[in-house]
């Protein structure tokens, strides 16, 4: 069965409703009776569908693109394909924060458990809970409204299930662990205190101060994945954020929005993915990796631990420092960098009148 999920979408509403609503000004060719039904990414969006760009990176998907109609700023209206109505505006982004509230208001406010309700099947299960066979709910777990709880699966002391999560079968939430807006496999392990699907961090920034941009996707965790203590993982902002089968992550690891994690990937403890980055499977990152937004690290890549990743990592390779790179060329420049500092040091020793040791 699909999922219905998380957020109730409002409208349709005409494109000049839209348009008044985010500050953008229409294209002279643009019908402002015609009707938008929802918000979608560019390489996804169609007919009666809104969507935005505001990242150059990602004109080329603009130019191709099926959506009725989309939020662009000025110098990028040529890009916008012919059948395409083009909503010019200075910051596409805050435009975007504000066609999501509008036809998704409800996603203004995180949606969690709800409060206990008289006849309910368990102290803090929901009425409307579904608990297959064998579900071990321990004291002072909470199960939201709709939510489904697969066979032989435990949630332990604390934990909370928000509104119409659904966990796979003989998984294992952790105490304290807050999961919402989230969609879990089988044989998944996550460990206390870890909080999975709560808002990406995404505000659109200008003089006018930092408009908070809704939330909208979802957290999609496949079977077999393992999730360490007090690790964080952001649901989507219109995208799913996607952690692969088999993955297994450390304690204190942060998963941005949109970010999608191949199968069997490791990523150790402190490691930091910024938004709508992708790892293919097998992918290695050491502990204390920093992950730059919007970029690819190729299936089998491993990165050194403490590393900062600023651009696309090509499949199998080995790489290291800050900024990232190669780890032969590393490794020299390490090497050379200290030749060089040693010879410096024997050159001072020598000014100074000392042996050079």
């Amino acid at each position: 069965m699909e999922h219905p999920g998380f957020f109730k979408r409002a409208g349709p509403f005409t494109l000049g409703l839209v348009a008044e609503t985010v500050g953008a000004e229409l294209a002279s060719n643009a019908n402002p009776d015609l009707e938008i039904v929802d918000v979608l990414p560019l390489d996804d969006a169609g007919e009666g569908h809104l969507s935005f760009v505001d990242n150059p990176k990602y004109l080329p998907a603009l130019e191709t693109t099926k959506a009725s109609a989309c939020i662009v700023a000025p110098k990028f209206v040529r890009k916008v394909p012919s059948g395409t109505a083009a909503l010019r505006m200075r910051e596409p982004y805050r435009g975007f924060a504000k066609a999501i509230a509008l036809f998704y208001p409800e996603s203004v406010r995180p949606k969690t458990a709800g409060p206990a309700r008289e006849g309910d099947s368990a102290p803090g299960v929901h009425p409307s809970a579904v608990l297959e066979p064998d579900v071990i709910v321990e004291p002072g777990a909470v199960i939201g409204p709709e939510a489904h709880i697969g066979r032989g699966t435990t949630i332990a002391a604390g934990a909370v299930i928000g509104y119409r999560v659904h966990i796979g079968r003989n998984s294992y939430i952790g105490p304290n662990a807050v999961v919402t807006h989230a969609l879990i496999g089988n044989n998944v392990v996550i460990h206390s205190s870890v909080a999975i699907g709560q808002d990406g961090f995404g505000f659109a920034m200008g003089q006018e101060g930092h408009m908070k941009v809704p939330q909208i996707g979802r957290v999609v965790i496949q079977d077999d994945v393992e999730i360490g203590a007090n690790s964080t993982v952001d649901r989507g902002a219109l995208r799913d954020t996607i952690i692969g089968e088999g993955t297994k992550i450390d304690n204190l690891v942060q998963i941005g929005h949109n970010v999608i994690v191949g199968r069997h990937c490791i990523i150790v403890s402190q490691t930091g993915i910024s938004g709508s980055s992708e790892l293919g499977d097998f992918v290695a990152l050491g502990g204390q990796v920093g992950v730059v937004g919007h970029l690819k690290i190729g299936a089998g890549a491993q990165i050194a631990g403490s590393s900062n990743v600023r651009g696309d990592v090509p499949a199998g390779a080995r790489w290291g420092g800050t900024p990232a790179k190669p780890v032969r060329l590393w490794f020299r420049e390490l090497t050379l960098l200290r030749q060089l500092a040693e010879r410096k040091d024997v050159k001072i020793d020598q000014e100074e009148g000392g042996d050079g040791e």
